[in-house]
């Protein structure tokens, strides 16, 4: 059976990103191989650094706290594994500025706990499930090293999204269903409005 977004995704992932990647993107991705792995390469990093971030102010939670550690060590683990592929292709690390996906999602979180935990912790659902659905669409159309790395991260950050959400939902008071719908529309917004710079998880090329 063919590697699809179908195959390689949990339906419960599919059904809760708003939008599928757009093929433009996926196209510029294939066109910027280099700058995409330095963008992931950026992207663990910044997943390691949340997650310790997390660790750091919400010290009451345990459960936050373990889930948090094991995840930054797997995304410091990813970072590692891409650096290495990078240098075995002669793509220099260096650095780039984010793209505007991230911020543009954090900047609807709100202010005060526990809500403000709440929406930073969807956030990173969102952030994980699209980073999955990114590698879906890449895989079939990657080389076997890259393709058979990729798939071993869909199963990993398939895991973080699964947990980020278990934590929303454990820590809030109420439904999150809401919040999850604002968040997905601000993501929909993100994916498929036009964004000139080409990153891991930019929106439509300009040029599109």
């Amino acid at each position: 059976m063919p590697d699809t977004r179908e195959t390689l995704l949990s339906p419960d992932l599919l059904a809760f990103l708003p939008c599928a990647t757009p093929e433009a993107w996926v196209a510029a991705a294939l066109a910027n191989q280099a700058l995409l792995l330095i963008d992931h390469a950026q992207c663990e990093k910044k997943a390691a650094s949340t997650a310790m971030s997390l660790m750091y102010r919400y010290v009451d939670r345990p459960l936050l706290l373990t889930k948090m550690s094991q995840l930054a060590r797997e995304e410091l683990l990813h970072f590692e594994q891409v650096v290495r592929l990078m240098e075995s292709r002669g793509v220099e690390y260096r650095h780039i500025a984010a793209s505007r996906y991230a911020e543009g999602l954090r900047r609807h979180v709100r202010t005060e706990d526990p809500e403000r935990l709440v929406d930073i912790l969807i956030v990173g659902a969102f952030i994980e499930a699209r980073s999955c659905e990114r590698f879906a669409a890449l895989i079939p159309h990657l080389d076997a090293e890259l393709a058979k790395f990729y798939r071993t991260l869909v199963k990993s950050e398939g895991r973080h999204y699964e947990d980020y959400l278990m934590l929303a939902r454990r820590f809030s008071a109420s439904s999150i269903d809401t919040r999850i719908a604002f968040f997905a529309e601000r993501e929909r917004e993100l994916i498929e409005s036009p964004d000139a710079t080409f990153r891991f998880h930019s929106g439509l090329p300009a040029a599109a």
